[in-house]
């Protein structure tokens, strides 16, 4: 109990920072102070409790009953990503939402894919339809940033209405290949300018909003035909090629003060000597994107239970490689109670301890409770000025 009341007083504390945090970011005395509530809240927490941080899970249920709130007890994972199963009516989802942020003493991230075209999953919304937004291969056929910029507005506000705060979009891969389904039309296009700069555009217009966008798929998922959904992709580029071409958006999205980079279940042969998937690999992760391109911010997985890995490797396996190579988010782990165990036994508290101070610092930063309650930002008119730029 006496612990239970410390962590919740901790945790008012680091939300009354957070607001002024986020009101004048730049002042460094308010910096080093949230990071000393957070080195605090870290002494507080179990060691379960900080591994459950790093785990965005996904559940089949709609409604918060006392399955989900003993789910979200037992776990306390950092956020949750959205899927069909829980997106019914727009009221039903609101407050399944707003429920399970009740059930976490930490702010939780509400993450879903809403990319544009075939990715909208909010439009499995059986009332209030959301805004229909055309593919991103169509957007930037205009090669307009602004018309980019105010997609990722609209897209934000809608998804905000429901109090989701992360949405992982833009789509930062090159497709240089017409056979690559995987992506396809999800791309900008087939130049690295065009795609850096339209994804920068489309986050800035998310961010604009409040919500946090999310860059995928690191280091590059545009020169393969092999969807990671269903067996994994191999990209045979070295490393002078990936550096003048599919590194350059995510380049642009780390100088952009990208908040979360996704990485990919793909192959780089010529760059780790063997078929890690680039989830899954310290050279592509810690040594390329921390060290070579310096980026400061979560590092997250795509998808756990895709067969790129699920074919590949043990759950084990895919829970200590992914942490060992330096992510700090688990994306939709298949065995959630089975990633704690096995984070617990295989990971330092050390190495725990750095991704759970990120996350930390990004949710007190970035993230708060409060739920949108303004249905007039979902399926706007005046969307339809923006929208009918776009060629079809």
């Amino acid at each position: 109990m006496k612990k239970t009341i410390i962590i919740l007083l901790l945790f008012s504390t680091l939300l009354l920072f957070s607001l002024t945090y986020k009101e004048e970011r730049g002042k460094t005395n308010q910096a080093n102070t949230i990071n000393e509530q957070i080195d605090i809240l870290l002494e507080q927490m179990s060691l379960k409790e900080k591994i459950g941080q790093m785990l965005i899970i996904y559940e089949t249920h709609n409604t918060v009953d006392e399955n989900v709130t003993k789910l979200m007890q037992n776990l306390q994972p950092g956020g949750i990503i959205l899927n069909r199963d829980n997106i019914t009516t727009y009221h039903q989802t609101k407050e399944y939402i707003e429920h399970l942020q009740s059930e976490s003493q930490i702010p939780l991230i509400i993450s879903v894919d809403q990319e544009g075209g075939t990715v909208q999953r909010l439009q499995l919304l059986k009332d209030i339809k959301p805004t229909f937004i055309p593919n991103m291969k169509q957007i930037g056929k205009t090669n307009n940033q602004t018309l980019a910029y105010q997609t990722g507005q609209i897209l934000a506000k809608e998804a905000e209405t429901l109090g989701i705060n992360v949405l992982y979009a833009p789509v930062c891969d090159i497709v240089t290949d017409t056979e690559n389904t995987a992506i396809g039309t999800r791309s900008f296009g087939a130049t690295p300018e065009l795609v850096s700069d339209m994804c920068t555009a489309l986050a800035n217009g998310i961010e604009s909003t409040g919500l946090i966008a999310t860059y995928k798929h690191f280091p590059g998922h545009g020169s393969t035909t092999t969807d990671s959904h269903q067996a994994l992709p191999t990209v045979n580029k070295n490393m002078e090629e990936l550096t003048n071409w599919d590194f350059i958006p995510f380049k642009k999205a780390i100088q952009n003060n990208a908040k979360i980079i996704m990485v990919g279940h793909i192959a780089l042969p010529n760059i780790t000597n063997d078929l890690t998937p680039a989830s899954l690999s310290r050279t592509i992760i810690t040594d390329i994107l921390k060290k070579e391109l310096n980026y400061h911010g979560l590092v997250i997985t795509d998808a756990l239970n895709m067969k790129a890995l699920t074919s590949n490797y043990t759950e084990e396996e895919i829970y200590t490689k992914a942490v060992e190579a330096g992510v700090d988010l688990l994306l939709m782990p298949k065995n959630p109670d089975l990633a704690i165990e096995v984070i617990s036994k295989n990971i330092s508290e050390e190495r725990i301890n750095e991704s759970v101070r990120k996350i930390l610092t990004f949710k007190y930063s970035y993230l708060t409770k409060a739920t949108v309650t303004n249905m007039g930002n979902l399926n706007n008119s005046s969307y339809e000025q923006v929208l009918n730029q776009i060629p079809t």
